[in-house]
């Protein structure tokens, strides 16, 4: 991939200078624009079309990074979304040129759009990737439609090509009361995670209704209308039953 001169551009819905909660250190966030899922608890609608946004290249991004590239010693660049993966080829030369300059690169990810056929592209957008965070929606491939509106496969196609490229990888998990806070859920999610061995961190996402306002701002029926944020406690809580399971497969 040609590097140094390239007019490809990105989708951005928007990009964070001072980002602490999506990869390590203070990081650079770059906000894809377009994602297939529809996910009940999503607090990012404004994201779901591919043609909003703004046009930028992958330079001008890098531009923004370097205008405070001191604060970010310890952290880095992070792609999330919307789904990254939408614009596979932007990606990879944003990665790319990331890389060329000796920054970190984090992929803020649910793997849905991942196909075998294109391997050999993914194996490209690797080769530039330090960290992944991957975002298990449930621990059944039923639990997985009903809430995203897509299969499961393609996650777990994606997760196993991470461990065959030795991607380190955190898994992310919303608990959503009602729906993915139930004990068997959980420890069914903690043993198909667990066999990752690339598998480096676990997050719990408390569900909140903080997103809301935007399904009424878009003119959009709010999926979990009713459903109340996510108790902090009992998720620290619920994160101990996935932790025992992880330990369970692992024989610790």
């Amino acid at each position: 991939m040609e590097m140094e001169c390239s007019t490809l551009k990105g989708r951005i819905h928007s990009t964070e200078s001072f980002g602490t909660v999506d990869g390590p250190g203070v990081r650079f966030v770059v906000f894809f624009q377009g994602c297939p899922m529809r996910c009940l608890y999503c607090h990012n609608p404004d994201t779901w079309m591919p043609g909003g946004g703004t046009e930028k290249t992958a330079d001008e991004l890098l531009e923004e990074y370097r205008r405070n590239k001191s604060f970010y010693k310890t952290g880095g660049i992070t792609a999330t979304g919307g789904e990254p993966l939408m614009q596979l080829p932007f990606l990879t030369e944003l990665f790319g040129k990331a890389k060329a300059e000796g920054i970190h690169t984090c992929l803020d990810t649910s793997g849905i759009t991942y196909r075998k056929s294109r391997e050999k592209e993914f194996r490209e957008l690797f080769s530039y990737l330090d960290l992944v965070l991957l975002d298990f929606k449930h621990s059944t491939p039923e639990g997985h439609m009903e809430l995203t509106g897509q299969k499961q496969e393609h996650v777990l196609q994606f997760a196993d090509a991470l461990e065959k490229a030795g991607i380190p990888m955190i898994v992310r998990h919303v608990i959503v009361p009602g729906i993915t806070d139930g004990e068997e859920h959980l420890k069914r999610l903690g043993r198909l995670i667990g066999r990752y061995r690339n598998l480096k961190g676990l997050e719990v996402l408390p569900y909140h209704t903080m997103g809301k306002v935007k399904y009424e701002k878009l003119g959009i029926p709010y999926p979990l209308e009713g459903v109340e944020n996510m108790d902090a406690v009992r998720a620290k809580e619920d994160r101990k039953i996935l932790l025992e399971a992880i330990r369970e497969v692992r024989g610790k």
